[in-house]
């Protein structure tokens, strides 16, 4: 029979997330198959996780926080979140667009205020968010090394998370380096960088330091699986110890898991 003691233990033990539920933009993003090879790092996450658990990715091509909340886009994660599940949330890329009314959300201000309601929103529900600085692009500075195209954008997850103790997974800096391993031109690779005719979904050719490529998108699924892996909350359980669909080298050809 259990005891009291032991009753109060087990009820007092963190759920382990049965959902993994992605809030973010276009970087993230499951694309169908017409437009591989563009692929999001959401699409390709669930590959290095144990297939006990269940990835909900909610990124949307274009979204800011700003949009993401007006379209009811995190109404609706909110909805469907149990406790114990885990938000994973990334944005800032459209955050940043000023020509874009409808997207620009001021970093100090509109951002700061739009992640704080994710954040407590989570947390009221009994899940765990998780905030995610934005993910770099392919941009180099005069030194030859990625620039931090969304530095104030950054500064305010970091500091969110650390005022909130909200679990911070730092994709801007572990994605820069990365971007900078893989050197100037060979990093094309992890990019959209193809001629003319080379894919259906891109007869004109494209040249796109932002998306990822298949190849790319595994890369920074990768670093997300390995931090959240590192995080000590109960998700870090349901990353796999070995990884290899997220670690190729070449593409598979696919968004398959292998």
């Amino acid at each position: 029979m259990m005891t009291a003691g032991l009753m109060l233990t087990a009820a007092a033990a963190p759920a382990v997330a049965e959902t993994i539920f992605i809030a973010g933009d276009s970087t993230a993003q499951t694309y169908k198959q017409d437009r591989y090879p563009q692929t999001g790092w959401g699409q390709m996450l669930p590959c290095g996780l144990t297939g006990d658990v269940k990835v909900e990715n909610r990124a949307m091509g274009g979204r800011s926080t700003k949009s993401f909340i007006a379209e009811g886009r995190w109404d609706r994660i909110m909805a469907d979140i149990k406790p114990g599940d885990v938000v994973l949330i990334q944005f800032g890329h459209n955050d940043a667009s000023q020509n874009k009314p409808e997207r620009y959300a001021p970093a100090a201000t509109l951002y700061r205020d739009n992640l704080l309601r994710m954040v407590w929103e989570t947390k009221g529900h009994g899940a765990t968010p998780i905030l995610i600085t934005p993910v770099a692009r392919r941009s180099f500075g005069a030194d030859g090394k990625t620039k931090a195209d969304f530095a104030a954008w950054s500064a305010v997850v970091r500091d969110i998370a650390a005022t909130t103790g909200t679990q911070l997974i730092d994709l801007e800096a572990s994605s820069r380096a990365w971007v900078d391993a893989a050197g100037v031109e060979p990093s094309r690779a992890l990019f959209l960088y193809y001629p003319t005719g080379r894919w259906p979904g891109f007869r004109d050719g494209i040249a796109d330091d932002t998306h990822f490529s298949e190849l790319g998108a595994r890369g920074v699924a990768e670093l997300i699986a390995a931090d959240l892996a590192r995080t000590g909350l109960p998700v870090a359980t349901k990353v796999a110890k070995v990884r290899p669909d997220l670690t190729r080298t070449a593409p598979l050809g696919s968004t398959a898991c292998r």
